[in-house]
């Protein structure tokens, strides 16, 4: 058994990390409130440019390709597809399997094709593909921890960009989605081209006396880059609030694991206490003993 001293130095210990990781959680609470407040602000806005987008498409034929619209007529095999995957991870650890569920499902979305761009968000995922050698196209820092709008403009400029200039087919995102405050779960979605079944809403609901000028195409060829922009500064802010609450999940059971042990060390202390001043009690009275022998 331990002596007391060196139970003192651990319990002392474990107080020490106790106090940090109960910060911790508090400091990722108070940033959790601060980002769905802010996603909160601005979705209004968001859900009108999807509104828009729907009623530009139930103006376009279906017998018609556009350049932004999955229609279901490309010819182009998965394997050679050239796909463009913006990956959200957080830029440092701390937060249970947060990262890791990212970087697993971006593996296996790789696994579908040759033909990969990888942007990557968070120092965590930079770190994690240098070390397999694999290549990051686009990387992005200080996202993670402060998403804007004016950071997410970029991002959203470069993926149009190569989107227009046929570099890339398809476009996803891969984040954490927050279900609820106790879970969050793992998504890709796609966000070019855009899917007519997206935007699909109740029947009767669509504006169909709206014009559009000069056509919807061209309103719709200028309002893409906005609800890209959109989304992604969504999926930023619903990672970075994964982030938090997987931050808050994990430094709660650490503070609880750490309340347990202090109760298990502060047993064995008592009890090496204990048997210290019986050992103490037992010379004492021996060598009294001692005495009135002699």
């Amino acid at each position: 058994m331990a002596n007391m001293r060196e139970i003192r130095t651990r319990m002392k210990s474990i107080q020490d990390t106790m106090k940090i990781t109960n910060a911790m959680y508090l400091i990722s609470s108070s940033k959790l409130k601060q980002a769905r407040k802010k996603l909160d602000n601005t979705m209004p806005y968001f859900n009108a440019l999807r509104e828009t987008i729907a009623d530009i498409l139930e103006h376009l034929p279906y017998d018609t390709s556009y350049k932004y619209i999955d229609d279901g007529k490309n010819q182009i095999s998965d394997d050679e597809k050239k796909r463009l995957y913006i990956v959200m991870t957080a830029d440092k650890g701390l937060a249970g399997a947060y990262n890791h569920n990212v970087l697993k499902m971006t593996e296996e979305n790789l696994k579908k094709g040759k033909n990969n761009y990888i942007f990557m968000i968070g120092q965590m995922g930079r770190n994690y593909f240098n070390r397999r050698n694999i290549l990051i196209d686009c990387e992005y820092l200080y996202v993670a921890q402060n998403p804007t709008l004016m950071r997410t403009r970029p991002i959203a400029e470069n993926v149009v960009d190569l989107y227009d200039a046929n570099e890339i087919d398809e476009a996803y995102i891969v984040f954490n989605k927050m279900i609820n405050s106790m879970s969050c779960e793992c998504e890709t979605i796609k966000i070019l081209p855009l899917e007519r079944s997206t935007f699909e809403k109740h029947k009767g609901k669509y504006n169909m006396e709206a014009t559009f000028s000069p056509s919807p195409k061209a309103v719709l060829k200028n309002i893409v880059p906005n609800y890209v922009k959109g989304i992604i500064y969504c999926a930023l802010v619903e990672a970075f609030s994964s982030e938090q609450n997987s931050r808050m999940t994990a430094m709660e059971s650490a503070t609880n694991n750490a309340k347990e042990m202090l109760q298990d060390l502060s047993l064995a202390y008592n009890r090496a206490r204990q048997a210290a001043i019986t050992q103490e009690i037992t010379e004492i009275v021996a060598g009294a003993n001692s005495l009135n022998v002699n």
